[in-house]
């Protein structure tokens, strides 16, 4: 099969979905890969090293969709990309559809199969391609937040830690799955007040159990929640239903309980965002104020760093692709379920549920792909 891995083009995305180990396992295995030229300067890998792996190094972005059967990436298909998509080709990429109408509509349309990672689901019932960038988005969070909350960055001016004889900061992280784990774990080590809050009594117990002694563990309700943000000084939107828009969470009329300069940092954005007033935002340009509440929404939070993303996702996504390669998505499809779970949308029908709910389009389990 042809394999191909564009450059992202999405702003200030630096990742690269497959490193040259990957390219030398998939010739290898007889496949074809096809690198666009640049496609890993972000991550600090050339083209020289791809073409030692024995990738073949293609110039314009049109070509290599043009020939390419397998195309993998590490974020979805922007609109000047939509046109280079045909009937018959596979895409495997993160999708997060639920957050994006036109995207949706505009695969369907285009005839492809999109598999994406984010909705591939293990034996254990894991989401393994999503679990390596949920840990570095959680760590991250951790991080901007406490950049943020400096006052030249319009934050409240308090240090995350604190320092003796001075409170740290209250940290309130709405859900307790990877994200709400590695965000809390950063913030615990760094003296915070932390609490975390999900619906899953026995996820709380578990995280009772591990955390540090800063690290409080609430059950999630309504009123439980406002009471939470009323105290906090940074807030972690961490909540993911699987294909889904995030629920709202948070409503505009909540922020009016917050202090003045908190930080929201809405890690669940690429699902459309666990806050009412959060709107998709850029590493270049990356918060906005809304009632004197500071806003991150960055969608592509582990694209910053580069390389230590790149490894991390590659090092997960390559079994998967080469199995794709190899006996063709039906085929992949039919005898890993996991593939099959990752299947979104076939020769424009919609297979996953929760993507079909989102925009009221019909499910249709496709025969080939069960």
């Amino acid at each position: 099969m042809i394999v191909g891995v564009p450059k992202e083009i999405k702003a200030d995305e630096y990742r690269v979905a497959i490193l040259p180990v990957g390219v030398e396992e998939l010739s290898r295995a007889g496949h074809r890969v096809l690198v666009e030229a640049g496609a890993g300067t972000g991550s600090g890998i050339t083209d020289a090293q791809y073409a030692a792996a024995g990738a073949e190094i293609v110039e314009a972005t049109g070509e290599l969709f043009g020939r390419a059967e397998l195309v993998i990436k590490v974020k979805e298909p922007l609109p000047q990309e939509w046109p280079l998509l045909r009937g018959g080709q596979t895409i495997f990429t993160y999708f997060h559809f639920a957050a994006d109408e036109k995207l949706t509509r505009a695969v369907i349309d285009s005839g492809v199969t999109a598999v994406a990672y984010e909705t591939i689901r293990d034996a254990r019932g894991g989401h393994p391609l999503l679990t390596p960038m949920s840990e570095v988005a959680g760590r991250m969070s951790i991080q901007e937040g406490a950049k943020y909350l400096e006052k030249p960055q319009l934050g409240r001016g308090i240090l995350l830690g604190g320092v003796p004889g001075v409170m740290p900061a209250n940290v309130v992280i709405i859900g307790g799955g990877i994200v709400g784990t590695h965000a809390a774990k950063v913030a615990a080590g760094l003296g915070a007040n932390v609490f975390i809050l999900d619906v899953n009594v026995d996820r709380l117990r578990y995280l009772d159990d591990i955390m540090a002694a800063n690290v409080t563990t609430l059950f999630s309700d309504r009123h439980t929640l406002l009471e939470c943000i009323r105290s906090a000084d940074l807030v972690i939107g961490a909540v993911l239903i699987t294909g889904a828009r995030a629920p709202r969470l948070i409503h505009r009329d909540d922020l009016k309980l917050m202090k003045q300069g908190s930080v929201i940092i809405d890690v669940a954005i690429d699902q459309g965002g666990c806050v009412e007033t959060s709107r998709p935002t850029t590493h270049s340009s990356p918060t906005y104020l809304v009632d004197d509440v500071l806003h991150y929404c960055v969608t592509n939070m582990p694209g910053a760093v580069g390389r230590t993303s790149t490894y991390a996702l590659c090092n997960v996504t390559l079994p998967y692709a080469n199995e794709i390669a190899t006996k063709g998505i039906e085929r992949a499809a039919a005898e890993n379920s996991a593939i099959a779970s990752g299947v979104n949308i076939v020769a424009g029908k919609v297979a996953n549920q929760a993507v079909a709910e989102t925009f009221g389009l019909k499910c249709e389990k496709v025969r080939a792909i069960k």
